[in-house]
């Protein structure tokens, strides 16, 4: 597996993390050369 591969494959899997702890917010991918650099989670906590 090359090396873009595993960052590709290692993103989703951290994405899969993020996305499964979140009830609310945005996640952000910052994207260089075609490899992900970057991930961002901003989590909004909603008052009832």
């Amino acid at each position: 597996m090359d090396k873009k591969q595993q960052n590709f494959e290692q993103a989703i899997e951290s994405l899969k993390k993020l996305i499964s702890t979140m009830n609310y917010g945005s996640i952000t991918l910052i994207v260089q050369d075609n490899v992900v650099v970057q991930i961002e989670k901003n989590e909004k906590i909603r008052l009832k």
